[in-house]
């Protein structure tokens, strides 16, 4: 209330202050006008006189009278000096100053006479018997020293005056809005402590307002009074629908913690679950090459053994040594094939493994890190007869979680092989990364069935899935989503359509913001 009253009391204030300011600007501009009007004529008739009176006393070298003559037109203050000079002599003739007292001396040449200076010629006429009488003889000049200090004290006197209405009247409006407003602000008062008290008592007590007033306010009030009597018949039923609440809500709350627990149990199973298959993968891969050099490594063995007893009984022959150098060859070519191709899987399974493992963060080169997490995926890949393509320059480098990462790009192409192909179907799914500034954005692409339109806003949800009956858990992609939003601080979206694929748009800061809890 107290807010309202004030502003209301400014907002008039500033209204009538505006008003008054530009009624005193105007009737400042109308004086300053006249006070120049008056001052141009007091300039005008000044000279115009002393043009009539000086010029005989000056023919007539009549010092005396030309002094009489300033001394009577530096009558108005706004007169500080006149000068009057005879072009016969060629100097100054008379001279007249108002000093610092405001007395009227003479002015001699030297004098330091303030103001605005006006110049006028003195001529005379019939100066000579037999001298045309209509023609003008020069006989010398006047400058006259006017000052307008007279109109700036009017205008800051009137500037004064002004400021001193606008303040009083001012002051007078505030306490007229001030005492008017109290008159409708005070019932709103004791109306808005009744309702404040209403909202906050814990009893059922009423304590109603007083309804003496007979204006629109006591109407308000026995209104207000009826409301409350009224709700005091609905407090009862409203605590007892309250208890029931929080009773339902404590349950409520009990089986969503249950709920969210489980839920964090299912992701964590599903990421567990998801490293588990890669580990399962890869050593079933591994399983052939450690095979073959177990077997090579067994075949040089044997024949190293025949070739020593044969050197030891000294019956040893030459085809004996050249079937072993024959079989040392061809097992130790087979041993450094599969034990490299081994050693290249195990090495691209391992720093997969470790990142998933470890959240720690760590620089990585984007186009190499893809190409180890595509490798770790080959034993799922190498049944189907999807091709993953990989776009993206080898000079990007992130400052990310490489193991979240990871688990990105696994769910994506698990989810594309599970959900956009048939078993035997033929497609691509393309890998595409580009740079902007300290931006990545990656595009995630299959040639597949496509989304239906009712399920597009749905697959970031847990637990959504439309394979649920063939092992689907509903979890990947929102892991993704998680990983994508609150580990990187990026964002992702998805176009699809039906029978002609679908794409995962991913934007990635290249430096990961900091986790504290990472």
């Amino acid at each position: 209330m107290h807010r309202i009253h004030v502003r209301l009391v400014v907002m008039f204030v500033v209204i009538v202050t505006v008003i008054l300011a530009l009624s005193g600007t105007y009737s400042q501009y109308q004086l300053s006008k006249e006070l120049d009007q008056r001052d141009v004529q007091l300039r005008q008739g000044a000279i115009t006189r002393l043009q009539i009176s000086l010029p005989a006393a000056l023919w007539n070298l009549d010092k005396p009278k030309v002094d009489s003559l300033l001394e009577a037109e530096m009558l108005p203050t706004e007169v500080l000096g006149i000068r009057v000079y005879d072009t016969t002599t060629i100097g100054l003739f008379s001279g007249k100053m108002r000093n610092a007292t405001g007395q009227i001396v003479n002015a001699d040449a030297g004098s330091d006479i303030a103001g605005t200076a006006v110049d006028a010629k003195l001529t005379f006429r019939g100066a000579e018997p037999d001298h045309d009488a209509d023609s003008p003889v020069p006989v010398g000049r006047v400058v006259v020293y006017f000052s307008r200090e007279q109109i700036k004290a009017a205008l800051a006197a009137e500037l004064i005056r002004k400021a001193l209405e606008i303040l009083v009247l001012d002051t007078i409006l505030v306490l007229a809005l001030s005492t008017s407003l109290n008159l409708v602000f005070e019932p709103l008062k004791q109306l808005r402590d009744g309702l404040f008290d209403l909202a906050t008592r814990e009893t059922e007590e009423v304590e109603e307002l007083p309804e003496g007033r007979r204006d629109e306010f006591g109407e308000v009030v026995r209104g207000f009074n009826r409301i409350q009597r009224k709700l005091k018949s609905i407090i009862e039923r409203t605590r007892q629908a309250e208890d029931q609440a929080i009773h339902a809500s404590a349950k409520t709350a009990q089986a969503l913690q249950d709920l969210q627990q489980a839920q964090d149990s299912l992701i964590q199973a599903e990421r567990l679950a998801s490293l588990g298959g890669l580990v399962a993968g890869v050593a079933h891969e591994i399983n052939t090459p450690v095979g073959i050099t177990l077997t090579s490594a067994s075949v040089l063995l044997e024949a190293t053994g025949h070739i020593q007893q044969a050197m030891s009984s000294g019956s040893v022959k030459k085809s004996d040594i050249l079937s072993y150098l024959e079989t040392a060859n061809e097992g130790s070519r087979l041993i450094m094939a599969n034990a490299d191709r081994a050693a290249h899987l195990i090495q691209s399974f391992k720093q997969i493994a470790v990142d998933q493992t470890n959240e720690m963060r760590r620089p990585f080169k984007l186009k190499e890190y893809i190409d180890e997490i595509i490798m770790s995926l080959h034993p799922r890949l190498k049944h189907t007869n999807i091709l993953v393509k990989v776009g993206c320059v080898a000079t990007i480098e992130l400052d990310s979680y490489p193991g979240a990462f990871a688990q990105v790009l696994t769910n994506l192409t698990l989810n594309a092989l599970t959900h956009a192909y048939e078993a035997n179907s033929v497609g691509t799914i393309h890998i595409d990364a580009i740079q902007c500034e300290d931006r990545i954005d990656i595009s995630f692409r299959d040639d597949g069935k496509g989304i239906p339109a009712e399920y597009v806003d749905k697959i970031f949800d847990p637990f959504f899935t439309t394979q649920r009956g063939r092992g689907g858990t509903g979890l990947g992609l929102n892991i993704v989503y998680n990983l994508i939003v609150k580990r990187f601080g990026g964002t992702i979206g998805v176009e699809s359509t039906l029978e002609q694929g679908t794409t995962f748009n991913i934007q990635l800061p290249r430096v990961a913001p900091l986790q504290e809890n990472a």
